[in-house]
Order: structure tokens, then sequence, then C-alpha cells
């Protein structure tokens, strides 16, 4: 097989691929089954201890539990110092992480190819900017359930902390490229796109994601938390 084609035989695809899409199929199904079944048995369990914990008055009735069981009341506590940090964060977290499951998405639809690295790399930028307001969204309801008010402060960060910082990085990078020549430095143009991709499209759906955010209500823990004396 000739070094440039070595990869047909995994991109056109074979006479028994109809076999490995059943087995695959059949794997994913026992996998969910367990999962269901398993997720079934452990909420049903949390739900009979959290009954029991919500009926305690304090921590000394519950000094027969040992274990994990016993931070019960200290796991839903919201943070005391520093909770723009927690939500700015928990909010980029979950935009990266939509970003990256729509892109394995795109990738089993066939809608991107792999192989092509350059058009991978910008759909996995241009999923990133959409989820913008999934940031928005999350870092909201978490900073409000911390009964923080700077909310114009959380939302500004969580649109500029990471692609701000990725952006500084890209540029100074890019400078020192570009002053040894290198082939590998890009355009100016091409960074003037990536900016107004960030503050034109990410950031508006960020304040979005954040409005929706902010008007939704406060989280609602399912114990009761233990204050710290």
């Amino acid at each position: 097989v000739p070094w440039s084609d070595r990869w047909d035989v995994y991109l056109m695809g074979s006479p028994d691929d109809d076999v490995h899409v059943l087995s695959i199929i059949n794997a994913i199904m026992v996998v969910l089954f367990l999962t269901a079944s398993t997720a079934t048995i452990m909420i049903r369990t949390l739900r009979n201890d959290i009954a029991l914990y919500n009926e305690l008055d304090d921590l000394e009735d519950a000094q027969e539990e040992t274990g994990w069981k016993l931070v019960h009341g200290d796991v839903f506590r919201p943070p005391s110092t520093s909770p723009l940090l927690l939500s700015v964060a928990t909010g980029t977290g979950a935009q990266i992480g939509a970003s990256l499951i729509l892109t394995l998405i795109c990738a089993i639809l066939k809608i991107i190819n792999p192989m092509n690295k350059g058009a991978t790399l910008t759909a996995i930028i241009f999923l990133y900017v959409l989820s913008g307001s999934v940031a928005g969204y999350i870092s909201a309801r978490l900073y409000k359930f911390c009964d923080a008010k700077a909310w114009k402060r959380n939302t500004i960060a969580t649109a500029i902390a990471l692609p701000g910082a990725l952006m500084t990085v890209f540029l100074v990078l890019n400078i020192f490229l570009a002053l040894v020549g290198a082939a590998t430095s890009v355009s100016i143009f091409t960074i003037i796109s990536v900016f107004l991709l960030w503050t034109c499209i990410s950031t508006p759906l960020v304040f979005v994601g954040s409005y929706f955010g902010f008007r939704a209500e406060r989280i609602q823990v399912p114990t009761k938390t233990n204050h710290i004396a």
C-alpha cells in the first residue's frame, strides 16, 4: 500500500463495516443498560439517605454514619471566598466540554473529517465560539447560587478570561515566529478574524446565556448545609 493511501482502508470503508457497526451498537446498548441500572440503584439509595439527613437536627444524631456520608452537609455549601473564580472556571469548562461534544458529534456524522486538520481546527474554534452561551448560563447559575451580587463582573470575566489568555499567548508566540521568518506564523487577517469571532459572536453569546442564567431560579440543594462556626 502506498504511503499516500495508507488511510484509505479506514476512510473508504471495507466489506465487513456492517459487522463492526453492529458490534459497536451492541456494546453501546449493553453499556447504556448497565449504566441505567447502576444509576437507578444509586439514585434510590441517595434519595433515602437525603430524606434521612434532612430529618436530623444536628450532626450528633448522625454519629453512627461513617465515611463519605458524614460530609453530606458540607458538599453543597457555597464558597465563602472567590465565588467569581469558581463560577468563571466552571462556566469556561462547560463551554470547552460543549464544544468538544459538538465536535465529536460532527465527526461521527461525518460533517467534518478528522484527517483534514485545518478544517477540524477551524470547526473546533467555531463551535467553541458558538458555545459561549453555555459558559454564560452555567457561570451565572453558579454565581447566583453563591449569593454574589457583582453579576456584571462575573459575565465580563467569563467572556474574556480564557479567550483573552489564549489570544495573548497566541499573539506573543506569533510575534516571535514572524520575527524569525517562520512559515508557521499566522497572517494579520487571520488574527483579526479570530478577534472578531471572540468580540462579535462569543462575547454577546456569553451575555445572552448569563442573562437567562441570572433570571433562572436559584439552585436548590437536596440536603441541608452545615454552618461553619
